[in-house]
């Protein structure tokens, strides 16, 4: 059975300005030109809010709060949530929206609670696959879903930036539980 991956990361903003300072360097740039002075700082608090924040949430967490709700709902759907990632393979980022869908058995969450678990798993380096897997995976983990479904449609700078592909969109959809079999349901994903 799939495993989502939970981490312990922590990272050290001051390390990340050092490591970015000697990046530059490396690069042959002068860090003391005005318009680079400041920059291994800003990139480092950059890096630490907005692609490695992801770390420091708690999908348990976040879906550990639920209101008893209408165990009758065949499916609940969040469509278009804005979510960033960024790639392992080369480190740029990816932008796009999450769709997210749930069959509740007896616990519902609110919708807000959707939007910070696509977060928890977007706002780090990760597959764009292994975001829709383990966003799927959290809710019948933590929620007791009957099935899920994550269907993630991005663009990744990784395939505009050396080819200038920018059109290019990549959709990964990921089902789990009843979710996986009932057509139907996965329709509504579409419309």
């Amino acid at each position: 059975m799939y495993n989502p991956r939970v981490s312990n990361c922590s990272p050290d903003r001051a390390a990340m300005a050092t490591a970015l300072r000697d990046l530059l360097v490396a690069a042959g740039l002068d860090v003391e030109r005005a318009d680079l002075q400041g920059t291994p700082e800003r990139v480092a608090r950059l890096w630490t809010e907005s692609f490695l924040g992801g770390y420091s949430a708690d999908p348990a967490q976040i879906l550990g709060d639920p209101v008893e709700g209408e165990a009758e709902t065949d499916l609940v759907v969040v469509r278009e949530i804005p979510c960033h990632g960024l790639c392992p393979h080369h480190l740029l980022p990816w932008t796009g929206s999450a769709t997210v869908a749930y069959m509740p058995r007896a616990k519902l969450v609110g919708f807000g609670r959707l939007a910070d678990l696509v977060h928890c798993y977007t706002r780090r380096p990760t597959l764009q696959e292994r975001a829709a897997n383990d966003i799927s995976e959290s809710l019948i983990t933590h929620l007791g879903a009957r099935g899920s479904a994550c269907v993630i449609t991005a663009t990744h700078n990784c395939l505009s930036v050396p080819d200038d592909k920018h059109e290019t969109r990549v959709v990964t959809v990921s089902y789990r539980g009843e979710l996986r079999e009932r057509s139907d349901l996965q329709a509504q994903l579409y419309r």
